[in-house]
């Protein structure tokens, strides 16, 4: 009897440990709060990520993605910082305007960047370069400088094309530019080629892929960029001139920084606050492993159509404590990103 006693003991005590060590994920679902629509570029950033993080998380949880795209992603900040349970299993992914939209201090923003508990970034680089049309004979630096009236294309007020637009011709002095809108970025490609307008902000990548036949036969011209991160730039362009380099002061400084950290916050992944830290930290490990994998390179590639770009969590955490927020600054920011005349230098 003590034998049969013994052997019953040792088994409740082995399924015990077993029990015991059995991950907090397994067997549960993990929702991925999206701020934004399905099929929209933030959908197929997000997927890349969550179609591999499972595998990294201990007990491979299933992983499902929710949208909430109203107010421009804000509904979905604001669900994970008031209404989400910290239990680990709400992760929420938003772009940029996450950061963008609580600094700028935009209507409807009801949570704090600086209580979320981030676990990094898949999309975090980028260099947006000005050209012109060849023909518009804007072909130095100083032309472009001098000529009043140059029409520089967008989308619409606010989006962020558009405010890198009014951010390079406010940095470089643009005598009353005009600022068209209405246009997809497809769209402004051709408005460019038809001479609609004169100017537009694009990238070093889609230069060097989707317009590369720009470049060589010389129907453009490239004037300055914004390098982000700082010092990043391609081969291709590296005697482009930064804008940094135009800035007059320290609030201007500060304005280029605040819009590098802004994109450097990418498409962002977080935790609501008061996530106990045991599960942030695994979820944290596992988002870093997931961005190393060679499995998510190509899961991006196919995805998203780009390269990825990667933050870790300390990294972006430190992008954001770090960003500038002086009122002066915000107040800049803020008349380049509506409407109205650029204001005096």
């Amino acid at each position: 009897m003590n034998f049969l006693l013994a052997i019953a003991l040792f088994i409740g005590l082995t399924v015990g440990s077993t029990l015991a060590q059995a991950p907090f994920f397994q067997d549960k679902s993990i929702s991925v709060v999206l701020g934004g629509p399905p099929a929209g570029s933030a959908d197929m950033r997000t997927r890349a990520v969550t179609n591999v993080l499972r595998k990294h998380i201990p007990g491979n949880p299933a992983i499902a993605i929710q949208y909430m795209a109203a107010g421009g992603g804000r509904q979905a900040a604001n669900h994970v910082y008031k209404v989400a349970k910290p239990d680990g299993l709400t992760i929420g992914s938003m772009g940029a305007a996450l950061v963008a939209n609580a600094v700028l201090g935009e209507p409807g923003v009801q949570y704090d960047i600086d209580k979320f508990i981030y676990l990094g970034t898949p999309d975090s680089a980028q260099h947006y370069l000005l050209i012109t049309h060849r023909d518009a004979g804007l072909t130095s630096l100083d032309k472009l400088r001098t000529t009043p009236g140059v029409r520089v294309g967008g989308q619409s007020v606010g989006h962020p094309v558009y405010i890198t637009g009014r951010l390079f011709a406010y940095m470089l002095g643009l005598i009353e530019p005009k600022f068209v809108t209405g246009y997809s970025g497809p769209q402004l490609d051709l408005a460019l080629m038809r001479r609609e307008v004169d100017a537009r902000v694009t990238t070093g990548e889609t230069m060097l892929v989707r317009s590369r036949e720009w470049l060589e036969k010389n129907l453009v011209d490239v004037h300055v960029s914004i390098e982000i991160p700082k010092g990043k730039k391609a081969q291709r362009f590296a005697s482009v001139p930064e804008l940094e380099s135009f800035t007059k002061n320290e609030r201007e400084k500060k304005l280029v920084e605040m819009f590098r950290a802004f994109r450097l916050a990418g498409q962002n992944f977080f935790l609501p606050p008061g996530t106990p830290r045991d599960r942030a930290q695994i979820l944290q490990e596992a988002m870093r492993r997931t961005l190393n994998d060679p499995e998510f390179d190509k899961q991006y590639e196919t995805l998203a159509g780009d390269t990825p770009s990667i933050l870790t969590a300390e990294a972006l955490e430190k992008v954001i404590r770090e960003l500038p927020r002086e009122p002066a600054v915000v107040e800049l920011f803020n008349r380049l990103a509506g409407g109205d005349a650029l204001p005096a230098r």
